[in-house]
């Protein structure tokens, strides 16, 4: 077996905390006062998420911060006209001053959380920098760059596939090759880390990485163990526990 000198890493929901953007947001309305399940938000998520990655000519200038403004205002505008009648009549009742409130109080419960979740994992990488070439494959804006810079997390990895720059989103095998590729790194010495079997663990695995798997507490949907499991070569349920693991 190869000696796997090349580490890659998920960015949602495994260096910025350990929960899917999904799970966390839903927290973060909670957090404001809003009542609201998890299926009922759903919906409000993806179609935030798929504004998100065809803007990326406005995104790709925007800190975590304004990131996070950006879907929850998009969730909140799906919601007043398609989520769960109770919700559009708060929504519609207090208009757009008081929704412009609600993005704000789950913006700042969000990012506070990621802020906590990103510290956590800067002195995690710290520990393995000596041992270890790095990057990042992520599902993401076309802005992760500036979101590694504002966190001061850029400086320990070598490249950062960040898929709405790349073109190419998981779980399609190519992001993780482009990031190979540009680290000059054999499949088989490198593993990748990540919070999702389907995404981050299945398609590493059918290029030959060593995989990962961070299984938090509210595994993503239709992620759970039966059946994907193989493709998860470690099972950990918290980034520190990457630096205990004896390749």
């Amino acid at each position: 077996m190869a000696t796997i000198t090349t580490l890659l890493f998920d960015f949602g929901g495994t260096l910025d905390g350990p929960a899917h953007w999904l799970d966390r947001f839903l927290l973060s309305y909670r957090a404001a006062e809003i009542e609201i399940a998890r299926a009922e938000l759903e919906p409000a998520f993806e179609h935030a998420t798929r504004i998100g990655y065809g803007a990326t000519a406005v995104v790709a200038r925007f800190g975590m911060t304004d990131l996070v403004r950006f879907l929850a205002g998009h969730q909140f505008e799906y919601l007043r006209k398609s989520g769960p009648d109770p919700l559009r009549a708060i929504l519609g009742d207090c208009g757009a001053p008081g929704r412009h409130r609600f993005v704000e109080r789950v913006t700042d419960s969000f990012v506070h959380e990621t802020s906590a979740g990103l510290a956590h994992s800067r002195q995690v990488i710290g520990t393995l920098e000596s041992r270890f070439k790095m990057g990042i494959v992520s599902n993401f804006y076309g802005n992760l760059d500036r979101i590694l810079a504002d966190a001061r997390l850029d400086r320990f990895f070598d490249t950062v596939a960040d898929s709405s720059r790349v073109g190419i989103f998981k779980p399609d095998a190519g992001i993780f090759e482009a990031a190979l590729k540009e680290m000059r790194c054999a499949p088989e010495s490198a593993a990748m880390i990540g919070d999702s079997l389907a995404k981050d663990c299945a398609p590493a695995h059918k290029l030959g990485m060593r995989t990962v798997w961070l299984r938090t507490t509210t595994p993503q949907s239709g992620d759970g163990a039966s059946g994907r499991d193989t493709a998860a070569d470690i099972t950990i349920r918290s980034i520190g526990e990457v630096a205990q693991i004896q390749w």
